[in-house]
């Protein structure tokens, strides 16, 4: 996991929908070259942390999973 400043304007950001209504609690993830990137949408400027797939899909299937909380 690395943390950058930016994926720039081409980056397609997604809203996560377990994120509060209060707009206090977003998470938003993008897709891009080899893995994934996560920031907090109430500061989008402040960086990021981009995930490899790999370790993204492991994340991902534990949450389905419920082997997180």
């Amino acid at each position: 996991m690395t943390r950058t400043s930016n994926e720039g304007p081409d980056a397609a950001w997604f809203k996560s929908s377990y994120s509060g209504g209060n707009e206090t609690e977003c998470v938003e993830t993008a897709f891009v070259g080899t893995g994934t990137s996560v920031r907090d949408s109430t500061r989008p400027h402040e960086g990021l942390l981009h995930v490899r797939a790999a370790a993204w899909a492991v994340f991902v299937d534990s949450l389905r999973g419920g082997h997180l909380s």
